[in-house]
This record gives structure tokens, sequence and C-alpha cells, in this order.
């Protein structure tokens, strides 16, 4: 009973029809409206999953589900059951709603990531051939189509073809009998064909009278002559009506035969409705989907900007004020939260927008917070809320609450050991209001201390000043408040945590007009005590706003400072990677060139070696390898710009970043200097920075240190021949040994000895002519006798 009567209390019932018109079907309209509330934690994140995979499957989709077709046909199933014949836009709409069924589970078997879904519907049985078979007998008008028997087609032609007859006769009558008809006309009485006859003229055509204008001047007779062709139509029209049935007989056997996977399939189709609803409803509330937290495990209830949902749809639909979210950050080990404050500043509003974001959790709703939304799943939700605006109750009105109160008490349980008691979340209005103040302040007092015990969480508003003192003898209590703006002397609607609300009643009558020696002689019988913690309060009210505000500025500074951060990062990014393609580029060119150039050199040496080398040969090989150089030597790197000393408010450029700065402080001796860019400072140095105009600052020449005097030259360390600096050409081509040669002098720290041997001696001579015109090589000298003489040659290397 307390359950029904809370929902009624949090106006739940209207949160459901909200979110009935989100609902494509008859079905689900009609289970949104009466929405059950899970009995477990697992059935409710089972929901949950349901409402996050839809609402990631309708962002996929361009126009969402589809429902189209679906209709309710849970009165035809039961009718079916009991052997009744269906109609046939009846088995038009199970016809459809197979169709429509069997879209949903390809639009869902064709999406990733979505497995609740898709093990939803894969238990759905759309049995294709009754659908076909119902659109081959029904046609869309929901009539028995010619098709459906071989003998319903029969007697449908020689339907046709007795009332083409009957027709034929009457027009013939007509043209004989035209003074006595009314008009060119024939019509239908019943399943009967007529012409209208004037009265006067009724014996011109004998016949049947079936029906009399209401002027009584025409009579609509079936004349006597076709009276046996229209007995004939009756009673082919009874075969035809018959053999209708017979065909509808036998699509309801069939429908009867699958009832309980068509029931099966309603159910699915509604499940997936509720959670389309669900996700639908939760994206027009812009909320977002809460995880349930374990309090014993030390979670923290988090509620930042939660909107009353109920007061959304207002705005949005009646223009209704503005909605103020309140902010709910609940400790773990917080069991009491008394929220005091003046009238109609919006506690009992809070309270509502609680219990119904743990209601909305629990039926798989996303809460209309901001993200991260995390709440504990509450066995249930209890509620005791008046009308925080009157400002007089009466003892009956006490008593309702008392009683009410009772309902609660019962409902948390009995026992002694806390885990075998219900996870409650209590909400009590105006507590202990409405008797004695020293009274209902006790009473009060001591339902919170027992609720503490008992509850999960209880949130209860109050004027007793008593209970502010509560978070100062037990940790499990906590204050919060409303804010109240003294200058305009109304509230804000925003909720304070941690501080009390104060007494502004003196205030407001001041403001009031109330005369000020009245107000005064008030402030002597409240005393200094109060007017102490007043100040106090408003002390702390004070500076939680500067520190809000401050707070707001450091955060506009850090979303600022973080936007210029990426925007930096990315560009960084581009010019590096640019760099490195260019610098891949360059590779690539510059190898191309070296593998040209060695090609055209061993061309040159090649014709060197065709023959006796003359002076001439050589000196014409010189000139081949001097255009070469020239072709291929890459080009001097540019001309620096002449320099520039950057000075204080200068515009200068930091090439890393591409960004542009203002200079703080002119360079120092090691060459650093302060810039700042945007909002941010740093110390760059003088080689990364230049002038707008791409010239480089001059750099710092620091004072030349003491001349000191050079130590001696070191001894020429012995050089020592090994394996490791000895290379071996014999029997090598001359342009063969100079890439050989050339890998070896560019890796050698000291000098090498080169095998050539005697032989023609044209390998030694271009070893020779190599080692001249290298710029690694100092000199070059044969070897000593021990080493081998004339056959191999020492390379100095600079």
């Amino acid at each position: 009973m307390i359950q029904s009567e809370t929902l009624e209390l949090l106006e739940w019932y209207r949160l459901c029809q909200h979110l009935s018109t989100f609902a494509a079907t008859k079905l689900g309209a009609i289970a949104s409206l009466h929405l059950q509330i899970p009995a477990s934690q697992a059935a409710s994140e089972q929901l949950l999953e349901q409402t996050k995979e839809v609402y990631q499957l309708e962002s996929r989709l361009a126009s969402g589900l589809s429902f189209e077709g679906i209709q309710d046909i849970g009165d035809s199933l039961e009718r079916s059951e009991l052997q009744g014949i269906l109609a046939g836009d009846e088995l038009l709409a199970i016809a459809t709603t197979l169709a429509g069924a069997r879209n949903l589970r390809r639009i869902i078997d064709n999406q990733e990531d979505i497995p609740i879904l898709t093990e939803l519907v894969a238990e759905l049985r759309t049995y294709p051939e009754l659908e076909q078979e119902i659109h081959r007998c029904i046609d869309e008008r929901g009539q028995v189509t010619d098709r459906a028997s071989t003998k319903l087609g029969d007697i449908r032609t020689e339907l046709r073809k007795l009332r083409s007859q009957i027709t034929q006769k009457l027009q013939n009558i007509l043209q004989v009998k035209s003074n006595a008809v009314q008009e060119q006309l024939i019509t239908q009485r019943g399943d009967r064909f007529v012409i209208p006859v004037k009265a006067p003229q009724k014996d011109a055509i004998p016949g049947i009278v079936h029906d009399t204008s209401t002027s009584g001047a025409t009579l609509y007779i079936e004349p006597n002559s076709v009276v046996p062709m229209g007995n004939q139509l009756r009673q082919t029209i009874r075969k035809e009506q018959a053999e209708e049935e017979a065909i509808r007989r036998a699509l309801t056997e069939k429908v009867a035969a699958v009832k309980p996977d068509l029931e099966r399939l309603l159910a699915i189709v509604t499940t997936l409705d509720m959670a389309t609803a669900r996700a639908r409803y939760s994206l027009w509330l812009k909320a977002n989907p809460p995880r349930f937290i374990d309090r014993q495990e030390q979670e923290i209830i988090t509620l930042r900007q939660l909107h009353h949902p109920l007061l959304v749809w207002q705005q949005q639909h009646e223009q209704g004020h503005a909605v103020i979210p309140v902010d709910l950050l609940i400790s773990p080990h917080i069991r009491v939260v008394t929220i005091t404050g003046p009238n109609t500043g919006g506690k009992t509003v809070t309270l509502k927008t609680l219990g119904l974001a743990a209601l909305m959790a629990k039926v798989g709703l996303f809460v209309p917070a901001r993200e991260p939304v995390e709440i504990p799943w509450f066995d249930q939700v209890l509620a005791d809320i008046g009308d925080e605006q009157s400002l007089q109750q009466s003892l009956s009105t006490f008593s309702g609450h008392i009683r009410r109160i009772s309902r609660i008490l019962n409902a948390l349980g009995t026992g002694d050991k806390e885990e075998y008691r219900p996870q409650s979340l209590v909400l009590l209005d105006e507590v202990g209001a409405g008797t004695d103040p020293a009274e209902g302040s006790a009473l009060a007092i001591a339902l919170l201390q027992y609720l503490a015990d008992h509850a999960q969480l209880t949130v209860a508003t109050t004027h007793f000043g008593e209970l502010k003192a509560l978070k100062y003898e037990d940790q499990r209590f906590e204050n919060a408040s409303v804010e109240f703006d003294d200058a305009t002397l109304s509230p804000t609607y925003r909720l304070l945590w941690g501080i009390p609300g104060r007494s502004n009643a003196l205030a407001i009558a001041l403001r009031l007009g109330l005369k000020a020696e009245v107000v005064e002689q008030a402030k002597t019988q409240v005393g200094e005590a109060t007017d102490e913690v007043n100040l106090v309060i408003a002390g702390l009210e004070a500076q939680r706003r500067r520190q809000e505000t401050k707070a707001a500025e450091a955060q506009k500074i850090l979303q600022q400072a973080e936007r210029l951060y990426k925007e930096v990062s990315n560009k960084a990014a581009a010019l590096q990677e640019r760099e490195q393609s260019l610098r891949a580029s360059q590779e690539v060119a510059v190898q191309q060139a070296i593998t040209q150039a060695k090609g055209e050199i061993a061309k040159v040496i090649r014709r060197l070696q065709q023959g006796t080398a003359t002076a001439q040969d050589a000196q014409q090989a010189t000139n081949n390898l001097n255009q070469i150089a020239q072709k291929y030597q890459p080009a001097p790197p540019p001309k620096a710009k002449p320099g520039f000393v950057p000075k204080i408010g200068d515009r200068i450029r930091i090439s890393q970043f591409g960004q542009t700065a203002d200079v703080l402080t002119a360079p120092d001796e090691d060459g650093e200097l302060t810039v700042r860019f945007g909002i941010m400072k740093m110390t760059v140095k003088l080689e990364d920075i230049e002038s707008l105009d791409g010239q480089k600052p001059e750099p710092i020449v620091k004072a030349k240190p003491a001349p000191v005097t050079p130590p001696p030259p070191a001894q020429p360390v012995l050089a020592i021949r090994t394996s490791k600096n000895t290379v071996d050409l014999r029997g090598k081509r001359v342009a063969d040994a100079e890439y050989i040669l050339d890998k070896a002098i560019s890796e050698a720290t000291g000098p090498i000895w080169i095998i050539h041997g005697h032989g023609t001696g044209k390998l030694r001579q271009g070893v020779h002519a190599f080692l001249e015109q290298h710029p690694r090589v100092s000199h070059h000298e044969p070897a000593e006798q021990s080493d081998g003489g004339s056959g191999v040659t020492v390379a100095h290397i600079s």
C-alpha cells in the first residue's frame, strides 16, 4: 500500500504517461502506462542494457527502428483459440504484424555490438508462409480475393454474369418505359436491383416495390421479368458468403495452431517497443545512463545537474519556467540528509526529483543528470510528501502523516542485522510539522535517528533548527539547504551542501514594511545566539559563493588552456609529419642522384680502363667528373637573413609550434627569453624563434674567458694493422674497388691498409687516383716491406 502511495506522491504515473507518447505501437503505449517496477537489480540492469542498445542503434539508423505494420492482435488470437471466425481485416492485421516483426528482426540482425537485442529477437517466429497465405486470400481492404479458391472464383464469375444480365434487362425496360420512370437510373435496395418509377405510373412497370422515396412520388420497383434472375443472384451471393466464411475459417484455424508463438511474438515486439520508448524519452530528456553502486564498497551517490523530468516536460510543452537542476553528492557513510530553508525554495522538488531518479533507474530509463550518474539500486522508495506551501496544518493532517510514516517504518523490516532488511530510500517532507514545535522537533529527531539505523538513505526537509545540530553529533547525518537571495528576498532554488539553512523571517518582514521597532523587539526575543548562528551561516554562504565563482573562472581558464594545448599539439604533429614526409622524399631523391652519379662515374672509369690511359684521357675524365659533381652536388642552404635582437613587447614566431607570441623578457646570457601566447607563458631559446618576417635572432656573444695555455700536443698513437683496418681488393675491377674503398674510408677511424697487389698495375693506379681525390685521405704511402711493400698502400685518414 505504501508503495502505491509513494508512486502517487511522486507523480510517477504522469511520467509513465509522458513515456507512453514515445511508444510506436498501441501495445507499447499501454505497457508504458502500466509500467512495472522490477523486483531485482539484475532485471533493472537487463532493462538498462536494452535501453542502451536501442539508444546506440537509433543513433546509427537514419530513421530509427520501424514498427510499421505491427498491431494489437491479442483479441484476435484469443477468439481464434475459441474457434471463432476472424474477419478479413483481423487476418490482415495478423499478416502485417508478422511482416513488421520480421523487419525488426532483420534490422537488428544486421547490426553489431547489440547482443541483448539480438538474443531477444532470436526467439521470434514470424511464419512467412502464414503471412503469404493470408495475403493470397485477403486483399488490402480485408476482402476475400477471387484467387482464394477455385470454387469462389467460379461463384464470382457467375455473379458477374448474373449482374450483367439483370443490368441489361433493366436497361432495356428503362428505354422502353422512359415515360414511366423518374430518371434513367439502375440502383439497388438490399441485394435486389430496382428502377425508380413515378408513383402514378406504377402499373406501367409491374413488379415488386422494394422502397419509396421520402415524398412518395417515386417507387423503387423490381420488374417481374428480372425477379427470377434476382432470386438466382441472391442464392449465388449466399454461396459466395459461405465460401468466404470457409476460407476465413481455414485461415483462422492456422492462426490458432500457432497462437503461443504469436503471443510470444507480441511480447517480444512490445518489449522492443518499450525499450525504444525508453531510449527516445531518455534522448529527449538529454539524460545519461545510470550505474548502480554499492555504498558498502564506499561508492558515492553522484547526481550532478539533476533535473526534475516532469518540470522539463512542463517547460517544453506548457511553456513553464526554466528548470533549475540540483547537485546530489552523498558520501557512503551518510544515512540521513536534512534539507532546511525557506518555503517555496525547492526542498520538496528536490525530494521528488531524487525519488523519480531512483525509480527511473530501476525501470531502465536514463536519468536526466550529467555523467557520471551513480545511484544505488533501492529495493523500495518510500515517501511522505505533503504540501510544503501550507501555512497551517490541522490535527487530521498531522494524523495522516503519522499513519503514513508508520506504514513506512513497517515496510523497512525489523531484522536485527542490516543485510536482512530491504535497501530503502525514505523521503520525508516537513518531518514533525503540524503539532507543538517542541514535541514535533523531538519526534523528528527520534524518527531520523531510527531511520539512520534501519534505512539505506533518508532525505528529509524541515524547519526545525534542532535538526541542524544532528550532523555535529552523528557522522551519519548531513546538512543541506536551499539558497536564499537576501537582496531580492527570494529563493534561488539551488541546493547548498554542508551548510544549514538560516532563518529569514525577520529580514523578509522588515523588507515587506513591518515596523522596525517590532522587528527589533522580535530580535531580542530570538536571542543573540540565534543572530550569531545566522551571521555564521551567512558568512559561510558568502564564502561558498566566492569559491564557486573562482572555481568557475578556473574551469574556464582550464578549458581554454586545454583547447590551446590541443591546437598546438595538432599543429606540432602536423609539422612533424610534414617534415618526416619531406625528409623521406629528399632521401629518396638523394639516393637516386647518388646511384645515377655512381653509374656515370663508373662509365668514365670503364673508358679509362679500355686501353692505355693518356694524359688527355685523364684530363677528359677529370672534366667529366667535375661536371657530374656540379650536376649532383646539393644546392647550398640559403643564407640566413640579417639577425635581429628581440625586445620586450615584440611579436615573434615560435618555429617549433608555428605560433606567434609576445616577448615578456629580454634574452639572458644563455640565450633564453620568456614569451606568452594566449594565456600560456613559456621559456624558449633564441634559436627556436624568428621574427614575423623570417629573420633569425643574433646569437648572444659570451665574454671570452681568460686565455689558457694549450696543453702540449699529444704523441701520435702507433697504428697497428689488424683485420678490421685491412681491405683486400685483389681480383676486383677498379669501379668495384672504389665502392668498397669508399665504404671502408667512411667507417675508418685511423689508417687503413689496402691490398691491391702488383699485377698489371691498373688496380694500383686506380686506387691511388681515388685516394688522392678523396677528402678524408690526407696522404698515402706504400706499406712497409714486412706488410707487403708496393703491393699494399697505407691510406692515412684525417
